[in-house]
């Protein structure tokens, strides 16, 4: 649940912090005071996007904070994806988040205190909360939405079919384009196929080799020296091994590093130090040894071999032919001719291939096919228990005689399947059946649009649900029916409910109010929570706008005591 929200410099509201309960919330207040700015701060704080009209010249920025304390499910969700971007919960297992904007426009996230782009807070929403207003209504009119709202409520079972329908859809829809395509553009396919296998070609009778250049430098820089480098060998060879360039006679440095070994040795009795140093260049004469003996190699190996060294420059002659026309260095040469061979297998337009790939194109047509009918019958399983449900909200809702239809309707497989959704409403026994937009006016779509709120809230969905003024041109026994409804859907959920009846109000667990001061240059709103007679005096305004009317504070506590008598039910 969200715990608590500060709203700073966002339209009327300067500073104001709302502490917000487990249950049912209800914002209210007068006209313009500010209750839609709670509703955009909280769009802010998970994600939405910044207006910076509504920030206040002063002091410049809005910022929209809030703390999360979620329950098992929720939590874990949400800290997997803050853990992904690098943040953490509190140590009390909260998570905090802000959003600030700038009336430049500039906007930040902050989530567990450090800096995360806004996505990171639209993704935390998504887990936390549903926000359902006038707009949301319009959306449910739209057939794509009514279908989507039906796939929801069909559960998890029918999600992983739609899942295994897109994949195989997309699959189908693939090779029916790759296939369309070689067949209409065979000869373009062919020109640029028969370019590619003369690069092949040109490639192949090289055979380039990674690491080549390289290891072709180096030889050739070997060849073209080899008479220094051979003097310089055998100098070096001549002074670490006997006989070589200085005669039987003349000292080398094996001989006198073993005489300094055994000069050392023979004093080692009377100073362990000298033992000790003795040792080491028992060690140095065993690695010129080691040295001694791969320079006779290297001068064995050694040979100025001029038909060798043109070889060596015939190839890398090749190779900058290579290096020329297809990439800069022979492992990018390897790499094109990689994605010319790959290139190839989709230019083919042979007609072992067309006919393999139409093949393919039917398997996978009718597994669509199939799988679209295996999800067309579960939308119709789905629609008569979606649509009995939500008929039975709507009698508890004052529209006792109003029946909701799911009509599944064929169309040509697309994406989503082979069928439309139309939600329909027969107002009245008689009354023809209707799809929403036609059918229901204003106060009966916030009713629908309830009722399917209270039948989703059944198979889970976001822990908090805010309502922003769904109950428009609802009233008297209608009113309280919905009021009833919420207090239901806040057992389950934390519900925020923005309203301007005060039989909605009455079911509240916490009632806050947005009242706004005009006493200074600059009007201003806060939120502060009204109890016992603060709270009548709030809803005697609601009801006939006399807060220090007797009469309308006992018709107010009366609602209360109402409300309070179903809600322990």
């Amino acid at each position: 649940m969200l715990e608590e929200l500060r709203i700073t410099g966002l339209g009327v509201i300067e500073d104001t912090t709302l502490p917000l309960a487990s249950g049912m919330n209800v914002i209210t207040g007068e006209t313009g005071a500010g209750k839609t700015m709670v509703v955009t701060g909280l769009g802010l704080l998970f994600g939405g996007r910044a207006d910076a009209g509504r920030v206040r010249a002063d002091p410049g920025r809005a910022v929209v904070e809030g703390r999360l304390r979620l329950r098992k499910k929720a939590a874990d969700a949400v800290n997997a994806r803050i853990a992904d971007a690098g943040a953490e919960p509190d140590d009390d297992g909260t998570v905090l988040l802000s959003r600030t904007v700038t009336v430049e426009g500039r906007s930040r996230a902050h989530v567990g205190g450090r800096s995360m782009p806004v996505s990171v807070l639209g993704d935390v929403g998504e887990q936390v909360v549903a926000v359902h207003g006038q707009s949301d209504q319009l959306r449910l009119l739209r057939p794509a939405e009514q279908r989507a709202s039906l796939d929801r409520f069909a559960g998890a079972d029918h999600e992983k079919l739609l899942e295994t329908f897109r994949e195989a859809y997309t699959q189908w829809r693939a090779v029916e384009d790759d296939l369309a395509d070689r067949r209409r553009n065979a000869r373009e396919r062919n020109q640029e196929a028969d370019l590619l296998r003369l690069g092949l070609d040109e490639i192949t009778r090289v055979d380039p080799q990674a690491g080549e250049e390289d290891e072709l430098k180096a030889e050739a820089q070997r060849l073209e020296h080899a008479e220094g480098l051979r003097t310089a060998a055998a100098l070096a060879y001549g002074s670490i091994a006997a006989g070589v360039e200085g005669g039987d006679e003349a000292p080398d440095a094996t001989s006198l590093i073993g005489t300094a070994r055994r000069t050392l040795e023979a004093q080692a009795g009377l100073d362990s130090k000298l033992g000790d140093l003795a040792a080491r260049l028992e060690e140095a004469a065993t690695l010129i040894g080691d040295v001694s003996a791969e320079l006779s190699a290297y001068l064995d190996a050694l040979d100025a071999d001029p038909a060798r060294l043109e070889s060596v420059y015939e190839r890398r002659a090749a190779l900058r032919g290579l290096t020329r026309k297809y990439a800069d260095d022979v492992d990018g040469v390897i790499a094109w001719a990689e994605r010319a061979r790959v290139r190839l297998s989709e230019l083919d337009t042979s007609d072992e291939l067309l006919e393999e790939l139409d093949r393919e194109r039917q398997r996978l047509a009718a597994e669509a096919t199939e799988l679209a009918g295996r999800l067309t019958a579960a939308r119709q399983e789905a629609a008569v228990r979606f649509a009995e449900q939500v008929t039975v909200e709507l009698a508890g809702l004052a529209m006792p005689h109003a029946r909701i239809e799911v009509a599944v309707i064929p169309r040509e497989i697309g994406p989503d399947g082979a069928d439309e959704v139309e939600l329909r409403l027969l107002a009245h026994p008689g009354a023809p059946s209707l799809p929403l937009q036609r059918g229901a006016s204003g106060g009966e779509l916030s009713r629908v649009m309830l009722a399917i709120e209270v039948v989703f809230a059944g198979a889970g969905g976001p822990p908090t649900l805010v309502f922003d003024e769904v109950d428009a041109g609802v009233g008297g026994q209608a009113a309280v029916e919905i009021g009833r409804r919420l207090a239901r859907l806040a057992r389950s959920h934390q519900v925020l409910v923005v309203t301007h009846l005060p039989q909605v109000a009455a079911f509240a667990d916490r009632h806050l109010v947005v009242a706004k001061d005009t006493g200074g240059a600059v009007t201003t709103s806060g939120v502060r929570v009204v109890e016992d007679t603060d709270r009548a005096r709030e809803l005697a305004r609601m009801l006939a706008g006399l807060p220090d009317s007797d009469l309308g504070i006992a018709h107010a506590e009366e609602l209360l005591a109402v409300a309070a008598r179903e809600k322990r039910h």
